[in-house]
């Protein structure tokens, strides 16, 4: 399955008072590798939204911290799926620095409705993740 790869740099606003990461913004930069991810593959979360009427949700993640990183940093955001049924799927996410693993997570990501129910994954969607 494709390995996308999305780029960041470290600003100020990331970090706490000593210049690390806050460990929740790891999330924040996931999130973002993400929806780069669906855009590279000529979707979005809103043309998901509009055209089939689903969201992508987080059920669960699991992150390892390896290293800090810290202000000002080039970090690259690593994402791949890991395994595709017809109403979910998971990722595997790295954040690395100098081609150094510094945070490596397990996320699983469900199709919802907007209503919130459980959705089957749109043909499109699903043929682009498993190519």
């Amino acid at each position: 399955m494709n390995e996308f790869s999305y780029k960041l740099k470290v600003f100020y606003e990331d970090t706490d008072s000593g210049g690390v990461v806050y460990y929740a913004n790891y999330l924040k930069f996931f999130e973002r590798a993400r929806t780069e991810a669906i855009a590279e593959i000529g979707l979005s979360n809103k043309k998901l939204l509009e055209e089939y009427g689903v969201f992508i949700i987080v059920k669960s993640c699991n992150i390892k911290y390896k290293k800090p990183a810290k202000l000002e940093d080039q970090i690259e955001i690593k994402s791949s799926v890991t395994s595709l049924s017809y109403k979910s799927f998971k990722m595997r996410q790295k954040a690395l620095r100098d081609h150094e693993l510094i945070t490596d997570c397990e996320i699983h990501l469900v199709i919802v409705d907007k209503e919130g129910k459980p959705a089957i994954i749109p043909d499109t969607l699903k043929k682009k993740l498993e190519n």
